[in-house]
């Protein structure tokens, strides 16, 4: 993919969404349900989409809250809602319309009481906090779309098991929402703004003192205070930024907020790729800035929007490759938390470096590789089976310090701390030890491309059986699997993976472009990884052919 000539420098006047605008679309215009792409659409994250191009509006945020209602009336969840936002400029009106949808359904709501912006991981652990007791199962909204650029906006459902909705949830979800804008929100209840928030049913909730507060139970704060580690911390305007200042100033750590800011146009960014504004914190070009500065501090770490992403910078190496990072992480947790039963398996995405593979048979712990997406961590996190779960994506969590659940939802805080327990404890940078496991279990060249498909094909391919390969040899070496469904849990991958003794590669369609997506690793360099990556699309063209 063509790199933006723009990419890795600040943005201009001229790359900012117009807030009036946008904010206006918001009310003004209403989606077309016969319009796919005017639907609601619950993707691995909720629903997406800029009210610019009629994809979240106001009558979606309408639609899906009544579904939700409808949804836990139906499932017998009738403890409170939490419900949390981030600073994208659509997540405020988008708030307002669920809130008062909620109000008129009388679901118990339980907004910020500091009247702040909530991470996802904050929202997750809010709902386990409430379920660990048992009597009324609560449940939960997070109103981001993520990393997304600044135009627009999500809504994202938690169940009571505080990780990501499960997909016959969303469908159930999406499909109730599309019915009601087809009748014109007919069945849609509402109240006003000012009666939802004077309602009984709406409380208050302190998700930054809960969440702040724990800390110590999921990591070694004592060790990063101790070693006087210098820390700079950058939520790139999004909802860990008053997160950050307290949880330096509470438990007393060496750390500076990088950039305070809160700017809905997020001007304070660098140009990602793609020459788009995104707050994606694995983006060497999104995180420039910050990298520019990796000399002031001993360890630098960057959050998305919604916090539920790390992005871990050192002074040795700048901006670690998540699957690098992933890999130290598991190296270090499994030999630092006695705590944790012998018996609990380190998890991955099956797109996820083989690094951790490695990693993971060395420890002499069992590996559960799922399919993209977190969602399928939350069993293992929940019932302590899995003690760490994370895909290449920079999204991880992991238990708490006695082996019980801490989040079941991604935690880029959560990560960025063990970045810094893990310099204090080791003497030593991730990005160092990184290159002790290289040394080791060799240096894996890991990269995703995209290859053209029609609908038909991407339909196709997210269907294809082990038998539809026919190839014996990948890149010169035997193909030892092929996989289209995971390892770990038996679930359908929704697409291809095929694996060598020193490399594999996996294919899956893409959900919003006329593309299948290649994820492509190879131990014996990047001359091999080019092999593989040219002959997976063979491979896969043989398949649909097939």
């Amino acid at each position: 993919m063509s790199v933006h000539p723009r990419a890795g420098l600040p943005a201009e006047p001229s790359d900012l969404v117009d807030l009036a605008k946008l904010v206006t679309a918001y009310y003004a215009e209403h989606p077309d349900p016969s319009v796919p792409e005017q639907r609601v659409a619950f993707g691995t994250s909720g629903h997406r989409g800029s009210s610019l191009s009629v994809a979240f509006n106001e009558d979606h945020i309408l639609a899906t809250s009544q579904a939700i209602c409808e949804y836990r009336a139906g499932q017998g969840i009738t403890g409170p809602l939490f419900l949390g936002k981030d600073t994208h400029a659509l997540s405020e009106p988008a708030f307002v319309s669920a809130l008062e949808v909620f109000a008129a359904n009388g679901v118990r709501v339980l907004i910020d009481s500091r009247d702040g912006y909530t991470p996802t991981p904050a929202l997750s652990r809010a709902i386990l906090a409430h379920n660990a007791d048992g009597g009324d199962r609560a449940d939960g909204v997070v109103i981001t779309p993520s990393h997304n650029p600044p135009r627009d906006g999500g809504f994202k459902y938690n169940p009571p098991n505080g990780g990501p909705a499960d997909t016959d949830v969303t469908r159930w979800i999406q499909d109730r929402a599309n019915e009601l804008l087809a009748t014109g929100l007919g069945g849609v209840k509402r109240v006003t703004y000012a009666k939802a928030l004077a309602a009984e049913t709406t409380g208050a909730y302190d998700f930054l003192d809960a969440y702040v507060s724990a800390l110590p139970s999921v990591v070694d704060l004592d060790v990063i205070r101790s070693s006087g580690l210098r820390i700079g911390a950058d939520p790139l305007g999004g909802a860990s930024v008053a997160y950050w200042g307290e949880i330096a100033d509470r438990h007393k750590l060496a750390m500076t907020v990088v950039n305070p800011l809160v700017d809905a146009t997020f001007r304070f960014m660098t140009l990602d790729w793609d020459g788009k504004i995104r707050m994606d914190c694995s983006s060497p070009n999104a995180m420039a800035s910050l990298i520019s500065r990796r000399a002031e501090f001993d360890l630098a770490t960057g959050n998305d929007a919604d916090a539920d992403r790390h992005g871990i910078v050192t002074p040795d190496a700048g901006l670690l490759n998540p699957n690098h990072f992933l890999a130290v992480a598991v190296d270090y947790l499994y030999r630092h938390r006695d705590g944790w039963s012998g018996d609990a398996a380190v998890g991955k995405t099956l797109v996820s470096s083989s690094m951790i593979d490695r990693v993971t048979a060395s420890l002499g712990r069992r590996l559960v590789e799922v399919p993209v997406g977190f969602k399928w961590f939350v069993p293992g996190l929940l019932d302590g089976s899995v003690a760490f779960g994370g895909e290449e994506s920079a999204g991880a969590s992991f238990l708490r310090r006695d082996g019980s659940v801490w989040t079941t939802d991604k935690d880029g805080l959560l990560l960025c701390l063990l970045a810094a327990e893990i310099s204090a404890s080791t003497d030593r940078t991730p990005s160092q030890r990184y290159a002790e496991l290289v040394g080791e279990f060799g240096d894996p060249s890991y990269a995703r491309v995209d290859a053209p498909a029609t609908r038909e094909e991407k339909a196709k391919l997210s269907k294809l059986s082990p038998e539809d390969v026919t190839a014996t040899e990948l890149a010169g070496e035997p193909i030892t699997s092929r996989l289209t469904a995971a390892a770990g849990n038996g679930a359908a991958i929704g697409g291809l993976k095929v694996t060598t003794e020193s490399g594999w590669f996996a294919a899956r369609p893409s959900g919003t472009e006329d593309v299948y997506k290649i994820y492509a690793e190879s131990f014996q360099g990047p001359e091999h990884l080019a092999r593989i990556q040219q002959e997976a699309r063979d491979v896969v063209s043989q398949a649909l052919a097939g």
